[in-house]
């Protein structure tokens, strides 16, 4: 199963449809956050299951702050990242992905793209628990690269990727 990560769209679809497209066949996609109604239109001309979260951008708008999704035996905690402050730390984000016995925490705010795996007590995946922040498709920092995610889960292992356009 391949999944597509997106975050932070900020109502600029453009690159994401452009990120969607440039994931190739897709099973599944995730936003994660800031824009939540991007993730609507988004659903609307996707043939693939969309889930999404709000943001810190998203006042005015309901959704879901997080979910938890099991795919493919493994579980997604899914969430913006601002409510746990990540931009100083992200122990808060670890410490609720743990108590949800998460496989993968799947997060956005920062704009900054990037993975890695930490050792967590109890867990049966070698690795650890993933955390991965597919960055922004509309307002990227760091390089000033845009960039999205994918996940390829298959016979429980879990392939991260970050991608740029």
């Amino acid at each position: 199963m391949l999944i597509g990560l997106l975050s932070d769209t900020h109502g600029l679809l453009d690159t994401a449809y452009r990120a969607i497209e440039s994931m190739g066949p897709i099973d599944l996609l995730i936003h994660a956050g800031d824009h939540y109604r991007d993730a609507a239109k988004i659903a609307a001309s996707v043939n693939v299951p969309v889930h999404a979260v709000v943001g810190n951008c998203d006042s005015r708008t309901e959704g879901p702050e997080e979910k938890v999704l099991e795919v493919e035996g493994a579980v997604l905690y899914i969430t913006h990242g601002h409510r746990y402050n990540v931009k100083i730390s992200i122990y808060s984000l670890f410490s609720r992905a743990v108590e949800l016995k998460a496989d993968v925490v799947i997060y956005g705010h920062t704009h900054v793209p990037g993975y890695g795996h930490t050792k967590v007590s109890g867990y049966t995946k070698k690795e650890g628990l993933l955390i991965i922040n597919p960055g922004s498709v509309s307002k990227p920092r760091d390089d000033g690269r845009c960039s999205y995610g994918t996940l390829e889960i298959e016979n429980g292992v879990i392939k991260p990727a970050i991608h740029f356009l």
